[in-house]
């Protein structure tokens, strides 16, 4: 399979004044398309800086990122916003809805900041809410919705563009137990059935064993590399 992310030997450090803090420590690995990997650690261990510089929402202070075989370590800004895009969807844990938005308007946004839309684009958004059973709602405002169909439209706005790489950072940090395994059954069904490269971010065990890999950080480097030992996969018939 093809490699998604290499990352080679990727050092982060903010500078506090008098003082260095290095969030990352040589950090060196590799994702390949299709898989699903959960980054846990605890708080500091620099999982939400690696996650940072996976996204392109920041630079490593040394060392190499390559996404899709570019190497995007020194890009400017704009360039970063433009893979950003283009090849990354983001799934955050307080869903980053626009209020004032219907649940359609809030999945198309991505297509319209890169190009008028057009009737493939609206098929691909009947597709992803068809699959992510929230067709009925796509006249809603995100006040009229449960907390998972929040996180179901946030979910579908990252994938609309048919992104490289979806990151999910602490995706269900806000719901109940039943409705976190309801949106944690949704990843794994578009990580098996629709290919979907997905970088979990949790410090939950229970959300982590969905991931079929997990990657464990403390004080800034990899001190565990392992396939999940729980790792179980039921298909669902919303996202086949």
């Amino acid at each position: 399979m093809q490699d998604i992310i290499l990352l080679d030997n990727i050092y982060k450090i903010y500078d506090m004044g008098e003082v260095q803090v290095m969030a990352l420590k040589g950090v060196s690995l590799t994702i390949q398309q299709g898989e699903f990997v959960a980054i846990m650690g605890a708080s500091g261990s620099g999982k939400s800086t690696l996650m940072n510089i996976l996204g392109c929402l920041d630079r490593p202070s040394r060392g190499n990122y390559y996404l899709e075989g570019i190497d995007v370590s020194r890009f400017s800004k704009n360039e970063l916003a433009e893979v950003r895009n283009k090849k990354i969807g983001f799934v955050f844990q307080n869903f980053n809805l626009l209020s004032r938005t219907t649940v359609w308007e809030n999945i198309e946004l991505p297509l319209i900041y890169r190009k008028r839309m057009t009737k493939t684009d609206t098929d691909r958004v009947h597709q992803i809410l068809n699959a992510l059973g929230i067709e009925t709602f796509k006249k809603h405002y995100p006040n009229q919705l449960s907390g998972g169909q929040q996180q179901r439209v946030a979910i579908a706005r990252a994938i609309v563009n048919n992104p490289a790489l979806l990151l999910a950072d602490e995706p269900t940090g806000n719901l109940d137990t039943v409705t976190s395994m309801d949106v944690m059954n949704i990843l794994q069904n578009l990580n098996q059935q629709w290919n979907i490269t997905i970088i979990l971010v949790t410090h939950e065990n229970d959300i982590a064993r969905f991931a079929r890999r997990i990657i464990v950080l403390k004080d800034g480097e990899v001190i565990s590399d392992t396939p999940s030992e729980s790792y179980h996969f039921t298909p669902t018939s919303k996202t086949s």
